[in-house]
């Protein structure tokens, strides 16, 4: 079984110069390898909040290294400087609002900033694009909820199959 490309692309400014270590990225990639139980590659990088750069990094693991799924953590809130919505709804195809929605309304169950918050997700090509928030704690509360309908999604799209651990997280697929 080939095994399947994700990308993790965590955007901060801070992070990309060095300032400090990227935690963000690094859960996602934790939060993956409990998730899933098919092979899978991570295909990492840490980039500034600079839109063009996004953009660009979102179209090369998209269309060049064949991510089927693309994960983003920072550069979701008010500040001017975050940015990652606005690349990824320029990079997408077609927009998928039901994700950013059910992250928002999870996260507002813990704080009532969720509502600052502007993740969304999209597809380009044969990839599933998700924003998530850059806290850690976030990023984990969102992936429980939104996760379960990523495999059946990628099914959609005619990509690689996601096995995932049913005692971590249960996909949803319909019985054939």
């Amino acid at each position: 079984m080939t095994a399947a490309k994700i990308g993790i692309v965590a955007v901060s400014d801070r992070a990309s110069m060095g300032v400090y270590e990227d935690i963000s990225g690094k859960a996602i990639i934790e939060t993956l390898n409990d998730y899933l139980i098919s092979p899978w590659e991570p295909v990492y990088e840490v980039i500034p909040d600079e839109q063009d750069v996004i953009a660009d990094t979102l179209i090369r693991m998209a269309d060049e290294e064949g991510c089927c799924l693309i994960v983003t953590t920072g550069g979701t809130g008010p500040a001017k400087r975050d940015v990652t919505p606005e690349a990824t709804e320029v990079v997408c195809d077609r927009m998928m609002p039901g994700f950013g929605e059910l992250m928002r309304a999870e996260s507002l169950k813990f704080v009532p900033t969720a509502i600052l918050s502007r993740q969304t997700a999209g597809l380009r090509g044969n990839s599933l694009i998700i924003n998530l928030p850059g806290k850690p704690k976030s990023i984990r509360e969102c992936l429980d909820a939104v996760f379960p309908a990523v495999p059946y999604c990628i099914d959609l799209m005619e990509g690689p199959y996601l096995e995932c651990n049913e005692a971590v997280i249960k996909p949803f697929r319909p019985k054939k």
